[in-house]
């Protein structure tokens, strides 16, 4: 697997870090590493597979998808939605198929004068 295509750039991380629970200088039950967290989050986003098939090298399955739901209780993804939307970066732009759609008259037209140009 390819990591690079799911790390977090360090300009992203520097965005996000300050709105995640826990930090590596707090004791108790927070997670060791909030960047990896985030990364197996967006690998779960990315691949749309269960949290069972999350691959070893982010951690235990359940652990990681117990800490999402924590985070998702906290608002924490919300928090980090809202400092990040500020900044459109248009890297994905997701277009509607449904709004695309030809009417089939059209489209036979369409077909049609393809059919007669030389």
């Amino acid at each position: 697997m390819d990591r690079s295509r799911f790390v977090l750039t360090d300009h992203q991380w520097s965005l996000i870090e300050p709105l995640c629970l826990g930090r590596a200088d707090t004791c108790g039950s927070t997670g060791r590493d909030n960047r990896l967290f985030l990364g197996a989050v967006l690998w779960i986003a990315r691949t749309d597979a269960p949290w069972r098939d999350l691959p070893r090298e982010f951690g235990n399955w359940n652990s990681a998808f117990k800490r999402f739901r924590r985070w998702v209780k906290t608002d924490v993804f919300k928090r980090i939605f809202d400092a990040l939307s500020g900044e459109p970066d248009m890297e994905y732009a997701m277009i509607d198929a449904t709004i695309g759609k030809v009417h089939r008259h059209v489209a036979f037209m369409a077909i049609q004068h393809i059919s007669e140009t030389p």
